[in-house]
Parts: C-alpha cells; sequence; structure tokens
C-alpha cells in the first residue's frame, strides 16, 4: 500500500507530540497520536507520564468531533494487553475509527504483532512501517530493551580538543565548563543508571546524583570495581541514591559483607582473563533489574571496555577549547587500539551543538537507519 506525503506529515507531528513526554513515560516508551477526519486534523494526544492515559485514548479524548471513520496516525503499536491502563486497540475499536498507520509495532512481547492483527480482525484498515526507521530511533532505549534484555548504553565523556579527559597527574576537574555540567545533570535525571569504574571513584570521589535539576529522581549508581579497591567512605556508596556494586568472585569477602551491611548491593561476576567483570552479563543483569537506559562515565578503562566489547549504543562528547598534552594523559579510548583507520570504529548519525563555551558532538556506534530484530512485515 502506497504512502502519501499526508500520511508521512501527520506521523511526524505524532512523534513531535511523543517527545513531549521523554524523561516521564518509562518503563514505557514515548507514543503520540493523530486524529484525521476529512483532511483535517480534529484530535491530537501524547503520553504524558508513566500510568497516565496513552497517547491513542489522549487522542480520542481530545477529538473536536466524533472519530468514527477518521483516520489515526500513531508512532508505535497500539497495546492490546491491561496495565496501568485499559488496551488502547478497545478504544480505538469502540471509537470505530476507520483507518490506523502505525510507524512500527511494538517490540514487547505482550504487544508485537497482536495491535494490528486485533484491530485487522475488527474491520480496521491497517498500515504499518510507515517512517519505520524515525520511529524507532524515536524510541531507540524502549527498542534494545525489548530486543536484547540489555540497557542502551550512553557514554558521557568531557575531553579537551586533543583528546585527553584528564591530566596526566589525572586531573578532569573541571574540563568542561558550568553550563555542560548542568547537562549532564539533566541528563541523569533522565536514565535509569549511571556507572563509572574504580579509578574514577578513587580519583575524583563523585557522587552521581542529579543537582540543579529541579525535584528529578536520582538514578541508581553503579560501581564497576572487580577488586573492591573503592573506600567505604566514597560519595558513591552513600544513602542519596542506592547503588550496586559489581565485583568480581574473587573479591574480599570481608568488604563485600561490610558493604552490604551498609545498604549496597553487591554482585559477583566471573572475572575475564584480565581479571575485569564482564560487561555483557552485567548489563543483562541490569535488564532484568529493569535498567533500561545506562549511562556510562567513565574512566578511560571502562570506556574501553564497553567500546572494545562493544557494547556501547551512543555517545556525548563534550569538547573543551582546552589543549592538555602529556604522553600519559588518559584518553577516552585506549587499549591496543586498531590497526588501521579503516578497521576504527565508525560513528553515525553525528549532531554537533554548542553549550555555552563547549562543544557537545552527539552521535551513535550503529547506523540508526538500519532497523534490526524487525522481523516478519505486517
Amino acid at each position: 500500500m502506497k504512502t502519501d506525503f499526508s500520511d508521512e506529515n501527520h506521523l511526524r507531528l505524532a512523534c513531535e507530540l511523543a517527545l513531549r513526554g521523554k524523561g516521564r513515560t518509562r518503563p514505557n516508551p514515548m507514543v503520540g497520536a493523530v486524529l484525521v477526519k476529512n483532511g483535517r486534523r480534529i484530535g491530537t494526544g501524547y503520553h504524558r507520564q508513566w500510568g497516565s492515559p496513552h497517547a491513542e485514548v489522549a487522542a480520542l479524548r481530545n477529538a473536536t468531533e466524533n472519530p468514527e471513520r477518521a483516520t489515526l496516525y500513531v508512532n508505535l503499536e497500539p497495546c492490546t494487553h491491561y496495565g496501568k491502563t485499559p488496551p488502547c486497540v478497545d478504544a480505538i475499536l469502540a471509537a470505530k475509527v476507520r483507518r490506523v498507520v502505525i510507524g512500527t509495532r511494538d517490540p514487547n512481547p505482550r504487544v508485537n504483532g497482536r495491535g494490528v492483527r486485533l484491530l485487522r480482525r475488527h474491520g480496521v484498515e491497517v498500515q504499518c512501517g510507515v517512517l519505520e526507521a524515525e520511529c524507532r530511533r524515536l524510541n531507540e532505549v524502549f527498542f534494545k530493551f525489548m530486543e536484547t534484555g540489555k540497557p542502551f548504553v550512553s557514554l558521557k565523556a568531557a575531553l579537551t580538543l586533543d583528546g585527553k579527559i584528564a591530566s596526566g597527574r589525572g586531573e578532569s576537574q573541571w574540563i568542561s565548563c558550568a553550563a555542560s555540567r548542568l547537562r549532564v545533570h539533566r541528563l541523569r535525571s533522565r536514565v535509569d543508571a549511571v556507572l563509572v569504574g574504580a579509578g574514577t571513584v578513587l580519583r575524583d570521589d563523585p557522587q552521581l546524583t542529579v543537582r540543579g535539576v529541579g525535584r528529578a529522581a536520582n538514578p541508581r549508581r553503579i560501581l564497576l570495581d572487580a577488586r573492591l579497591r573503592a573506600p567505604l567512605h566514597a560519595k558513591i556508596l552513600n544513602q542519596e541514591a542506592p547503588t550496586l556494586v559489581a565485583a568480581g568472585e574473587r573479591a574480599p569477602l570481608a568488604k563485600v559483607r561490610k558493604m552490604q551491611r551498609m545498604g549496597i548491593s553487591v554482585e559477583l561476576f566471573p572475572a575475564d582473563a584480565r581479571g575485569r567483570v564482564p560487561l555483557a552479563p552485567l548489563l543483562r543483569r541490569l535488564g532484568e533489574h529493569g535498567v533500561q537506559h545506562l549511562l556510562v562515565e567513565g574512566g578511560s578503562h571502562v570506556f574501553t571496555s564497553f567500546l572494545e566489547e562493544e557494547e556501547a549504543d551512543h555517545f556525548l562528547l563534550f569538547l573543551a577549547p582546552l589543549f592538555l598534552g602529556g604522553a600519559t594523559a588518559p584518553t577516552l579510548f585506549g587499549g591496543r587500539g586498531f590497526d588501521r583507520p579503516s578497521e576504527g570504529l565508525k560513528a553515525y548519525g553525528l549532531q554537533v551543538r554548542k553549550s555555552d563555551r563547549d562543544l557537545l558532538v552527539e552521535g551513535r556506534f550503529r547506523d540508526p537507519n538500519k532497523t534490526r530484530g524487525r522481523g516478519k512485515a505486517l
């Protein structure tokens, strides 16, 4: 079935509406909806926050006239199950909508094609896969989590123009400017967990909490510390936010017990050949804990592990107008590296914008226009 320009135009508006719920809908995805009848938009809606009416229901409630025989545009397949709210398919059928145009089907196994089939079974004309790449990208965190059981991983770093994330003496406070640091706090308020390695804790003693962003909740803190080198008085181990320590199976048992008595969760993993906690099982465990979006804030060894093990999805680099130099000063990506430029990790979808005196460079490690896990067409 051919898609005309107006279909794409209405669906892009649905995507714009969906973004209004950013940071408030998880564990649900961001969804927007537009109702069109006789060429006119008669209702719009979006999922405002978890537990509130879904976008389709909001658009139907906001309709300025009877939605019977109207066309509904929605960026994600309508749900068929009861959660905090009733199934959206039921509301669509009750409203006698004639046609539904869907950006992409829902990867949640409780939905995944059921919404499309149920609508068609009741005589509703359904078109699925319009602007699919854009609609998947809108909810890339949700799709990664549902399709792999692992969180979407964002790497965040502040670095100089010569690629240093700290001086040769290990000092990194502050490479980025105050405006960039406030952006990071806003970012923390929108993710489920923040991860750092023991080296960063020993060097900077970060709190990893949200500050300067109203009443935003703190994310869960993850400390990657195979040998439990972090001191018990480290700020990341205080009670300001829940903390999980990922350690190796050979970590000192006495210290494990001390941390647990402090209210800290400690999970032990079989270490790899280099004595490090392997990332894949850690990420699967975080997924089991409901972590959909993980922000990795350092340091160099941790960044390198995520890149070498190909577990990073997205990056945000704050480039400061500064040169530090120093042959031993740490860079973002160390390790063995690649022998040829043609073998290096590719970055996709680059965006560059100002952050006061810094530049913020954002991109992905996979081509966002190549969808995965589509399955058969509907």
